[in-house]
């Protein structure tokens, strides 16, 4: 593997494949390509993002540059237009199909659910598409390949140094679980909650946070389960975090990582948690359910089921050791089946197929 090196993307002749982002705020697509792109740049692929709401430090094609992908790449005749978005999609089609760039179009599916007619239409005109999940593959009519996300093992880590242990926090108890994300009701943060207010009355060894921005809209939902909170006398041990700048330690000091969304794309979470050497106990939405390995590196319960979400929580609150050791487990299962450059090599196959051979100069 070498070194990232992009400095010679400024040359559009040398860009093949544009990773359009046409969505300004934070998201989980905006967040995959964020994190995929320089283990792509990593391992040799000549990529570009174009749009908004990326790091500086991405490369990227301006739009006044775009015009510019008339012009064919060196290496090859053709460059891939790789969307995840509905409207970055159309607009592959109409660069390709209007103004007659040479491209060809990969699109990545997460979507858990039956597609509109009109993103079916869209679908059927890419040159390929890529499922993030068997589950969000079988929402789809047409041929395509699963490539799972990975997580980056080295952002992503058991502890390390002090720092990443729970004595590091201001918090009482022995073990943390935590449960991290943008806090409303799509994500299960009442369930969360709930099952917290139930059950550390019963271990006094655990303290639970919950990590993760409140928009305005969802402030009534957020102030609503922070008086339940308070309500039943566990604000010491219930913590409201907000936003943290970075999330990670967070992950590496907790026992137990809870991911009880009522419905996702994909879900990054679990896998951030289980790399960080922490057993997780999830819903079934999303992709969760292939991610985890039951009773070896957490469990899965049916979405929404607060019931069965307690008394899943419940097994690891009272047996510390066991959850520990799913932990153990959980950073070899991640290493082995959802490291970053798995991913990266795997969608890497997909471009080079696209792209097809080599121009003479370069074969």
């Amino acid at each position: 593997m070498r070194n990232r090196d992009d400095s010679h993307l400024s040359d559009v002749r040398e860009i093949e494949v544009i990773a359009p982002n046409f969505k300004r705020r934070l998201s989980g697509v905006t967040s995959t390509i964020v994190q995929l792109i320089p283990k792509q740049i990593e391992l040799g692929c000549r990529i570009v993002t174009l749009g908004p709401g990326l790091p500086a430090d991405l490369p990227s094609l301006g739009w006044s540059r775009l015009p510019l992908l008339w012009g064919r790449p060196r290496r090859h005749r053709i460059r891939v237009w790789h969307a995840r978005r509905n409207n970055e999609m159309l607009a592959g089609l109409l660069l390709k199909g209007v103004l007659r760039m040479p491209l060809k179009l990969l699109f990545t599916s997460a979507a858990q659910r039956r597609h509109s007619r009109y993103t079916r239409w869209l679908i059927r005109r890419m040159d390929a598409v890529i499922a993030t999940s068997t589950r969000s593959g079988s929402f789809l009519r047409v041929t395509h390949t699963v490539i799972q996300h990975g997580v980056d093992l080295k952002l992503f880590h058991p502890p390390e140094i002090a720092d990443d242990r729970m004595a590091a926090t201001d918090l009482p108890g022995k073990y943390l679980v935590g449960c991290f994300g943008r806090v409303r009701r799509q994500k299960g943060t009442d369930l969360f909650v709930k099952a917290m207010i139930e059950l550390l009355p019963q271990h006094p060894d655990w303290t639970a946070v919950v990590c993760g921005r409140v928009t305005t809209e969802h402030r009534g939902f957020a102030d609503e389960l922070q008086k339940a909170v308070a309500e039943a006398g566990l604000s010491d041990r219930i913590r409201f975090l907000g936003e943290v700048a970075d999330i990670r330690p967070w992950y590496r000091r907790a026992t137990l990582y809870v991911a009880p969304s009522r419905n996702e794309g994909f879900g990054l979470t679990p896998l951030e948690a289980m790399a960080s050497q922490t057993a997780v106990v999830a819903s079934d939405a999303g992709a969760y359910a292939e991610m985890i390995v039951p009773g070896e590196t957490g469990t899965v319960v049916p979405a929404g089921d607060g019931a069965a979400l307690t008394k899943a929580i419940a097994t690891y609150l009272a047996d510390p050791s066991a959850t520990l050791r799913q932990g153990e487990n959980a950073v070899r299962h991640v290493r082995l089946n959802f490291a970053l450059e798995k991913e990266a090599t795997a969608i890497g196959d997909i471009y080079e197929t696209l792209l097809g051979p080599r121009t003479a100069d370069y074969r």
